[in-house]
């Protein structure tokens, strides 16, 4: 019987394989209690065009509190978004990464379509 953490994982591996046969960069995201990071990679999987989260100090000045809440993903998600764009991708395909896509996750997805990012 497998534990929380390689169920997500499990769920995580079967949509990287589905994300690479489409061949466009991928937003990936890692939620944890405190924080949660957003970071766009290339289609190939070997470079990090754009990347952000709660644990930067430029994005928790911003913050009135905690990295941990839905407010803080969708800042997130627009930083992340900005960066992609200034780094010249457009469409990406959203990696949860095994997540629930509620919450946290379904405010940075939403966030970064809002700044312009299609997926």
């Amino acid at each position: 019987m497998l534990n929380k953490k390689e169920q997500r994982l499990r769920r995580s591996r079967q949509t990287r394989e589905r994300i690479a046969k489409q061949g466009v960069a991928r937003l990936t995201v890692f939620r944890s209690n405190t924080h949660i990071y957003a970071s766009v990679i290339s289609d190939d999987g070997t470079k990090v065009l754009a990347a952000s989260s709660t644990a930067e100090k430029a994005v928790l000045e911003q913050l009135s509190g905690n990295g941990g809440n839905t407010a803080a993903a969708a800042l997130v998600g627009k930083l992340v978004a900005e960066k992609a764009k200034a780094a010249g991708v457009e469409k990406v395909a959203f990696d949860r990464a095994g997540f629930a896509y509620h919450g946290r996750v379904k405010a940075l997805a939403e966030a970064a379509r809002e700044a312009g990012l299609q997926f």
